[in-house]
């Protein structure tokens, strides 16, 4: 490849870490405007969705071009492979950010029912996990995406907690069920957000190694 497309192939990364750092931030602000309860920084996410999708496309058309300007070499071309998958699934932790935001407009301002203290933390938690598997990316580094992979398990027994901490609520008072159901919605978007930061790290392992192996648990 020539001087000119590896610029070109350094660009679209430089761009997936874009595209990360504005997912991160939808979760964090979504969840952030769950806490305070508002709907103006709701908005504000659910309008940068639409953003982040057309960064998705914007570097999936840069894919395209590039590889139909170029023959690329192996190993070029398992980054580009990596990358299209990548910003897949980058869109979709996006969208469970926007869904986030929506239950927040949903909400409105009904009274809260308990503080939050387990679900800012599934976000700090997510927003590392996919800050963490984008790095694992760009420095080719698969321990760094395996180890990414086990913090899934805190994730996973914060929204367990969570879910057993609703239902108890929605059992002993059935005025609470829908206040509690969308709080459930929310934790679980954050625990499938986890899930999709594990299989970027998946995919950086199989750009690394050249193994297709299963490192997380089960996602969909």
């Amino acid at each position: 490849m020539n001087t000119d497309n590896k610029n070109r192939l350094q660009e679209i990364q430089d761009n997936v870490q874009t595209m990360a750092g504005a997912v991160t931030k939808a979760i964090h602000q979504s969840v952030e405007a769950l806490k305070k309860r508002d709907l103006r920084m709701a908005h504000q996410v659910m309008a940068d969705d639409v953003a982040i999708n057309k960064q998705r496309y914007g570097i999936e058309n840069d894919c395209v071009e590039l590889n139909s300007a170029q023959h690329l070499a192996a190993g070029d071309f398992q980054v580009m492979v990596a990358v299209l998958n990548i910003i897949v699934e980058l869109e979709r932790i996006g969208d469970y950010a926007d869904g986030i935001a929506n239950i927040v407009v949903m909400i409105g301002d009904e009274p809260p029912l308990k503080p939050l203290i387990d679900i800012p933390r599934m976000a700090e938690l997510t927003v590392d996990m996919v800050s963490k598997s984008v790095r694992a990316f760009i420095n080719r580094d698969a321990e760094l995406a395996k180890q990414v992979v086990t913090m899934d398990d805190a994730v996973d027994g914060l929204f367990d907690q969570v879910f057993r901490e609703l239902l108890t609520f929605m059992m002993s008072d059935s005025k609470t069920i829908n206040r509690a159901t969308r709080l459930i919605w929310v934790a679980h978007n954050l625990e499938r957000a986890a899930d999709r930061a594990t299989n970027i790290c998946e995919r950086v392992v199989y750009m690394v190694t050249g193994k297709g192996e299963e490192i997380g648990g089960s996602k969909y």
